[in-house]
């Protein structure tokens, strides 16, 4: 059982655009970690065993919800050239081997936490190995530890040489192959399912190569049939108009990463009788393109292909999401955490890359991370607004991130399902930082 807390004299951001900032509130929470009452402070009733916290000037929103992250590595720059002998030795040898396990899952739980700190309190983990985020989750959700709301992949399914394979991924070359994995996974306890429908940048090997078409319409539709009977998402990385396209008409429910659109695929995304939902949610990751795309490979050391293959996909992700605002599709938020300068506490960063590139304001890059990116998870019954009955996932500012959204980036406190962190402690990457801070 969780304490049960009275947070007092809040300013309140209810995460849902439609709804304004109210002054001068009370949050009750219970000990189930439920948000057990909301009112202004002199109407609210606050129960004699109720632990108080007086937060006078402070600001308190629902907690970040990250709807792409990869837990595996933790956002320092790494060489995306690595030859293909030097990675098959560290699969096997390390990786693979019981030491790297445990020195793996550590790794992770790290990361996990680091974000929880940074206030992220829900993340999607979109790909990672051996379903180590499967066993972080149950730990988790066993109470072995506090963490953040983890909803999990495990592997990706892929193609034979397609992206992912054959490390992090599945391989499966037919309809039937394809649904044989979707049982792997499932069999293994996944939330998700995530595939790939093109190339990537990080092992793309030539101009162009980074959204090229893996896997074929059949294919993708199997997966989907397979997931959706038993209630799983499917989330798909794409990097290209055509591999979008495939990915609608077989039914994912979202797009990762995400391209230029035609009126074709803008319809496919609104209404896709394929999907769970009857629609398909947008969400880009302009963090992880940005940095290789735009910055000098002195700095950032990839090949002057990783660069180019950046700067093709950053381009045509942010024509898609300039798309898909003007034409109202469900845009989520992801970063795609783990990728070379893309670090577990730095949420706000997309946020204001979206406020800057796409001219949103705060009040809609907030809904987006918090109501929406619930919604498009399907876990807005329990999470991303400041409800009553909703987990109490909160996080805790001196700053007004409805005025500044760098605000995000200095959390006082967060609380995960009831549990109060009062002094969440992030440790940053300084070479990641000055390098983004020198960007923008």
């Amino acid at each position: 059982m969780n304490t049960a807390y009275a947070l007092k004299n809040v300013h309140l951001i209810h995460g849902d655009s439609s709804r304004n900032l109210q002054n001068n509130m009370t949050i009750l929470i219970n000990e189930q970690g439920l948000i057990q009452d909301i009112g202004r402070d002199h109407d609210l009733h606050i129960p004699s065993h109720y632990t108080t916290i007086d937060l006078s000037g402070k600001y308190v929103m629902p907690g970040l919800i990250n709807a792409h992250v990869h837990l595996f590595a933790d956002g320092k720059p790494f060489s995306l050239s690595v030859s293909e002998g030097l990675l098959q030795f560290a699969y096997d040898r390390i990786l693979n081997a019981k030491f790297g396990r445990h020195i793996l899952k550590k790794r992770m739980k790290r990361n996990a936490l680091t974000a929880l700190h940074a206030g992220v309190t829900t993340m999607r983990s979109v790909g990672e190995f051996f379903y180590t985020d499967v066993q972080l989750r149950d730990e988790i959700n066993n109470g072995d530890f506090v963490g953040p709301n983890l909803l999990v992949s495990g592997f990706f399914l892929s193609v034979t040489g397609g992206h992912g394979a054959p490390f992090l991924a599945l391989v499966g070359d037919s309809p039937w192959q394809a649904r044989k994995n979707v049982r792997i996974n499932v069999k293994h306890g996944v939330d998700l399912i995530k595939i790939c429908v093109t190339g990537g940048v990080t092992d793309a090997k030539m101009v162009g190569e980074a959204g090229r078409l893996q896997m074929t319409v059949e294919e993708v539709a199997a997966i989907c049939d397979e997931a959706h009977k038993i209630g799983l998402r499917v989330a798909a990385h794409v990097e290209s108009t055509e591999g979008v396209r495939i990915a609608l008409q077989g039914g994912v429910d979202t797009i990762e990463h995400g391209s230029e659109m035609d009126d074709e695929i803008i319809r496919l995304y609104k209404n896709n009788p394929n999907t769970l939902n009857g629609y398909t949610a947008l969400i880009p990751t302009l963090q992880a393109a940005y940095p290789s795309a735009s910055l000098d490979t002195s700095v950032t050391k990839v090949s002057a292909t990783v660069k180019e293959n950046s700067k093709l996909v950053y381009d045509s992700m942010l024509k898609g999401v300039k798309q898909a605002i003007e034409n109202d599709i469900t845009i989520g938020i992801g970063t795609d955490a783990a990728m070379p300068y893309v670090t577990h506490y730095n949420m706000w960063r997309e946020m204001d890359h979206y406020m800057r590139q796409a001219n949103l304001n705060n009040k809609q890059v907030i809904d987006m991370v918090t109501r929406t990116n619930a919604k498009i998870l399907g876990v807005d019954d329990v999470t991303g607004t400041v409800d009553i009955g909703k987990h109490a996932d909160l996080i805790i500012m001196e700053q007004n991130p409805l005025e500044h959204i760098e605000a995000l980036s200095d959390i006082a406190m967060v609380m995960v399902k009831g549990n109060l962190i009062q002094t969440p402690s992030v440790t940053r990457i300084r070479e990641v930082d000055d390098v983004l801070n020198s960007v923008w």
